[in-house]
């Protein structure tokens, strides 16, 4: 079998189907995105009653997961004042956003995208990103 080296339309839809059964779940409607290896979007949904201003946000998430290869909540702390990436959320054009709910995605040690989601708290977002990026 070939190895996978970023994430298609099937692959996306399969992990947005996977985030909306969790933020059914805990109640939290979500905008999950799925971006591709080079960080541009494959896919984006809106739940019902989701937050608008969430909407480029989740895709945001996932792309600025994909430049740097981490979790965006783990990017939090280093941004902040005195931290040694102060600044990284005003870099990328405004597109760098460094609060939870991003997450990258791997697949045999290989980054093939990641998932983007917004409109909850910082943990509702990240339950719900951890949910979707399992169905990779």
């Amino acid at each position: 079998m070939e190895s996978m080296t970023t994430v298609g339309l099937d692959d996306a839809m399969r992990i947005i189907n996977a985030g909306i059964v969790k933020s059914k779940e805990i109640h939290s409607p979500s905008n999950i995105a799925v971006a591709d290896a080079g960080g541009n979007l494959t896919a984006h949904v809106r739940m019902d009653g989701a937050q608008l201003g969430s909407i480029e946000h989740s895709i945001n998430k996932a792309h600025t997961s994909v430049l740097f290869r981490k979790p965006t909540g783990d990017l939090a702390s280093d941004s902040q004042p005195g931290g040694q990436f102060w600044g990284m959320a005003l870099s990328g054009s405004g597109r760098v956003l460094v609060f939870a709910g991003g997450l990258p995605l791997f697949a045999d040690g290989a980054l093939v995208g990641a998932v983007g989601v917004s409109g909850g708290s910082r943990e509702q977002d990240s339950a719900v990103a951890e949910a979707a990026s399992a169905a990779l």
